[in-house]
C-alpha cells in the first residue's frame, strides 16, 4: 500500500538535536543488538524509560534535558525500531520486550532504579515490577492499565492504525500528512521528531519506515492469543510504590479500571492530565514532567521516613 496525501510542507526532517550528554551504546539481548541512550550523570541514581509500539528512545530527550541535572536517564530502542535489531522471527510480544529490559539493566549493571514505560512499554514495566520487586525503587506508567490493549475504542484505533499501515510514501510530504493525521493535537515539534525518528529515504526515492513495521503489524493485527498478557493479575502482584499517568483525553487507558485497581492494590496512585491524550508525554510535557518529579520525591521522602 502506498499512502500518498500531500501538504503544503515538503522535505526531509531536521535531524533532531542532541542533548549534549547523551551517550549511545549497544547492548545484546538474546543475539538482538539493543541500542541504548543515556543521558546524565553516570553515578546519578537511574530512571529507565520505555517507549511505546509505535515509539523510539528519543521521545524522552525532553524529559532528559528537565532532569539529568540529577538523574541518569536510561532509554533503549526496543527490538525492531530505532537503531536496535529487527527480530528475525517476529517476536514482538511482551516476553520478548521483557528481556530486552533485563538484558539492558544487567548490562548497564543497574542494581535498582526508577522504572517508566509508556502504554506498551506500559505493560512490559508492569510485568518488570511483578517479576522483579528488589529491583525498583518506584514504577511510573504513562496511560494503559489492564484490558487496555485487548479491547475498547483505543485499541479498536490502534489496530485499525496498524491493518492500514502504508508500507511506503511518495514523499515527506505525504509522511508528514499521515502522521498529522493520525496525531491531529500534538505540536508540529513531535511531528518532525516522529518522521526523523521511525522513517528514511527509501531506495526508490519514496519514503519507507525504519522500523520492522510489517512485522510489529503483525502482532497487533492478527495476534497469538497465547502471547498476549493479561495484566490483571500481574498488577495485582506488585509491590512496587506505582502511579499511573492517563491522558483525560486517552481512549486507551480505562479511568475505572484504574480505579478498580487501585482499590484491590494499595500501591498503585493515578493522575489524569486533563488536556492530555494517549501521549501524556507529547501533549503536556511539563504536567508530565511535574506529576514525575513529584511522585520520586513523595517516594523517596517515605523511603527515608520508614529507615
Amino acid at each position: 500500500m502506498t499512502q500518498a496525501l500531500d501538504t503544503t510542507s515538503d522535505g526531509a526532517p531536521q535531524p533532531v538535536a542532541q542533548l549534549g550528554s547523551e551517550r549511545t551504546r549497544r547492548i545484546d539481548s538474546g543475539g538482538i543488538g539493543i541500542n541504548v541512550r543515556e543521558w546524565g550523570d553516570p553515578d546519578a541514581p537511574a530512571i529507565v524509560l520505555l517507549h511505546g509500539l509505535r515509539g523510539y528512545s528519543g521521545t524522552w530527550r525532553n524529559l532528559a534535558a528537565s532532569f539529568k541535572d540529577r538523574w541518569r536517564l536510561v532509554a533503549f530502542d526496543t527490538r525492531g525500531r530505532g537503531s536496535s535489531d529487527w527480530d528475525e522471527g517476529r517476536n514482538y510480544y511482551t516476553d520478548a520486550y521483557l528481556a530486552d529490559l533485563e538484558a539492558v539493566v544487567d548490562g548497564l549493571g543497574l542494581k535498582r532504579f526508577v522504572l517508566l514505560g509508556h502504554s506498551m512499554g506500559g505493560t512490559t514495566s508492569y510485568c518488570y515490577a511483578a517479576k522483579h520487586p528488589d529491583r525498583l525503587e518506584a514504577l511510573i506508567v504513562e496511560d494503559i492499565t489492564a484490558g487496555s490493549s485487548v479491547a475498547g475504542a483505543g485499541f479498536e484505533r490502534i489496530v485499525a492504525e496498524m491493518a492500514a499501515l502504508p508500507t511506503r510514501f511518495e514523499s515527506w510530504s505525504a509522511a508528514r500528512a499521515y502522521w498529522r493525521k493520525l496525531r491531529p493535537n500534538v505540536a508540529d515539534a513531535a511531528i518532525e521528531e516522529r518522521l526523523f525518528e521511525s522513517m528514511r529515504d527509501g531506495e526508490d526515492g519514496g519514503v519507507v519506515w525504519r522500523y520492522d513495521a510489517d512485522g510489529i503489524a503483525e502482532t497487533r493485527v492478527k495476534p497469538d492469543p497465547a502471547r498476549v498478557v493479561d495484566l490483571h493479575p500481574v498488577i495485582a502482584a506488585i509491590r512496587t510504590p506505582t502511579l499511573v499517568i492517563r491522558g483525560g483525553k486517552s481512549d486507551f487507558c480505562n479511568l475505572a479500571k484504574v480505579e478498580e485497581l487501585e482499590a484491590v492494590n494499595p500501591v498503585l496512585s493515578h493522575a489524569s492530565v486533563d488536556q492530555a491524550s494517549h501521549y501524556v508525554h507529547d501533549d503536556a510535557p511539563e504536567s508530565f514532567h511535574r506529576l514525575v518529579e513529584g511522585f520520586l520525591s513523595g517516594v523517596r521522602t517515605s523511603r527515608a521516613a520508614a529507615r
